[in-house]
């Protein structure tokens, strides 16, 4: 049943996490599961070292989501598109 769980917090967190965070996001359903499990696991190291909590729930999940779309969005989209920095158009 904790995979079960684990996918389904998964699907739910990465599919909000893409809804919170504007810009298109060239990611498939597979890489949204991931995305939403990877951000439980930081929203709850995060719900740990802050806070002292053991349990993350759905909002720790899509807040660790949302950190890993926008660092993913400043790292690997920018970076296709040619954009230097975060999100800034570089000054000719």
């Amino acid at each position: 049943m904790t995979i079960i769980g684990l996918l389904v917090i998964g699907i739910v967190a990465g599919f909000l996490a893409r809804l919170l965070v504007p810009g298109r996001d060239p990611m498939g359903f597979v890489a949204t599961v991931v995305l939403g499990i990877v951000g439980a696991f930081v929203g709850g190291f995060l719900a740990k070292a802050l806070f002292n909590d053991d349990s993350v729930g759905w909002f720790g999940a899509t807040v660790g989501a949302v950190i890993l779309l926008l660092i993913w969005n400043a790292v690997v989209v920018n970076r296709r598109r040619g954009v230097k920095g975060f999100g800034r158009r570089a000054m000719s």
